[in-house]
């Protein structure tokens, strides 16, 4: 929470944490995040979580439909990126939807409770992108 803080007051801004929520009971359902890549010349990152009751609702799609138009839009990078667990299909099945190919493996990436596990990275290139996003818009 302090980075997200400390990144909105930064000029000019790289990252965003965006709210995604519920339009009918303004429940926060999820987040997001875009955010230029320091790493990588011309890249950004994208991130996105959702509450498993919200699952299967298309909450996800829309979602990264608006967070890679809002990241292509503003940030304006050559390549957007994220990584995932191997074994969220549905994380690889909701960023296939809007565009984002499978890239390769990144092994024993993240450390989590202890174990190394790899990561799958999916992409998308600001030409596909806005072939992608555009035309659309939330709750299309």
């Amino acid at each position: 929470m302090a980075r997200s803080i400390a990144a909105a007051a930064e000029t000019p801004r790289g990252e965003y944490a965006l709210a995604v929520v519920e339009r009918e009971s303004a429940e926060l359902v999820g987040f997001g995040r875009p955010a230029l890549d320091p790493h990588q010349q011309g890249g950004a990152t994208l991130g996105f979580a959702l509450r498993p009751r919200s699952w299967g609702a298309g909450y996800g799609v829309e979602m990264v439909r608006l967070l890679l138009g809002f990241g292509f839009d503003d940030l304006r990078p050559h390549r957007i990126w994220g990584a995932r667990s191997p074994r969220n299909e549905a994380s690889a099945r909701t960023v296939a939807a809007d565009g984002m190919v499978e890239e390769g493996v990144i092994r024993e990436h993240v450390l989590k409770g202890g174990v190394r596990r790899d990561s799958v990275v999916q992409a998308i290139l600001d030409r596909e992108g806005h072939a992608a996003t555009q035309g659309r818009t939330a709750g299309d």
